[in-house]
Formats: C-alpha cells, sequence, structure tokens
C-alpha cells in the first residue's frame, strides 16, 4: 500500500483526514502543518502520496508541488477556485465540501497510476553504459577473428553465454 503524507495548516483539517484514510486502510506516514514538515517527511518516501490543503504558513502549494520530488502525487483538497491556478503532472484537485468516498475512490486511482508507471518502468530495458557497449564490441572482435565468425554469430554466442550464466 502506497505511503501518504496528510498536510494541512488546521490541525483539525489533518486529524479527520488522517482517521479517515486510516480507517479506510490507507497507512499515513505522516501528518504536516508546513510544507517545511511535509518536504522533510517526503525524503524518507520512495514513493506515495501527499494529501493537502491549497495553503501553507510557509508557502501554497503549487511551490510545494514544485519543490516535491516526481515520484510523489499530490491530491490537493481546496476550494473550487483554486483549481484553475495551476497545472501540474502527478497533481489532483478535489473540490471542498469533500465526500469521503470521492476521496477515498480517487486515492485508490493514484496508488493504481503509481502502480502502473512502477510495472512499466521496471519492464523497460536498461540501457547498457559505454564501458559495457566496449568490452561487448572487444569480446565480438575477439570472437570474431579467433574463430572465425560473423558479427551477427559472434553477437549470438554472446547472447547464448550470457543465458547460461545467469
Amino acid at each position: 500500500m502506497a505511503e501518504v503524507i496528510v498536510a494541512f495548516s488546521n490541525p483539525e483539517n489533518s486529524r479527520n483526514i488522517k482517521n479517515i484514510l486510516a480507517k479506510r486502510g490507507f497507512h499515513v506516514a505522516a501528518v504536516c502543518m508546513t510544507a517545511a514538515q511535509t518536504l522533510t517527511a517526503a525524503e524518507n518516501l520512495d514513493s506515495g502520496i501527499v494529501v493537502c490543503g491549497s495553503r501553507f504558513p510557509d508557502m501554497v502549494y503549487a511551490d510545494l508541488r514544485e519543490c516535491l520530488p516526481a515520484y510523489l502525487d499530490m491530491l490537493v483538497i481546496a476550494p473550487p477556485s483554486h483549481k484553475a491556478e495551476y497545472e501540474a503532472e502527478n497533481l489532483i484537485f478535489l473540490a471542498m465540501p469533500l465526500k469521503i468516498n470521492e476521496l477515498t475512490g480517487t486515492m485508490e486511482m493514484m496508488i493504481h497510476a503509481q502502480d502502473r508507471r512502477r510495472r512499466r518502468k521496471k519492464k523497460m530495458p536498461k540501457a547498457r553504459s559505454e564501458a559495457d557497449l566496449a568490452i561487448l564490441k572487444q569480446a565480438k572482435e575477439i570472437l570474431m577473428s579467433r574463430n572465425h565468425m560473423s558479427e551477427n554469430e559472434a553477437h549470438r554466442y554472446l547472447q547464448t553465454c550470457s543465458m547460461e550464466n545467469g
């Protein structure tokens, strides 16, 4: 389950949102009152969601979004008038007044989107470094000169050996 940071300048709002999320099975990693506390808590997470209001004593949500790592999504709970102010990737608005089902449904949607991004990233082949490419080229050249192989044959031979050795 994704980690959640609840960040509102009003302690009562923080407590209410934290309780709602905890009762619905979400793991609340931190409850913060300022953007600085939120950034500190975000450093300890590998992925997750920041649920916050639109204003903090030390900055607004747009500045906080720019300071947060890209792997964290942000769910802003704010009056409808704040929605048009700032658009960013990994940022979703929920208008107040808020329904509990809207909050939990949106959270689940965001968690599924993070899981899809994570799985897609794992499936992408890793790029070889310059040093690795140079070693492979050198190995092919040795096979081609010593064993009189074509480049394709040397390539297939290296692939076979690599698969056998794991």
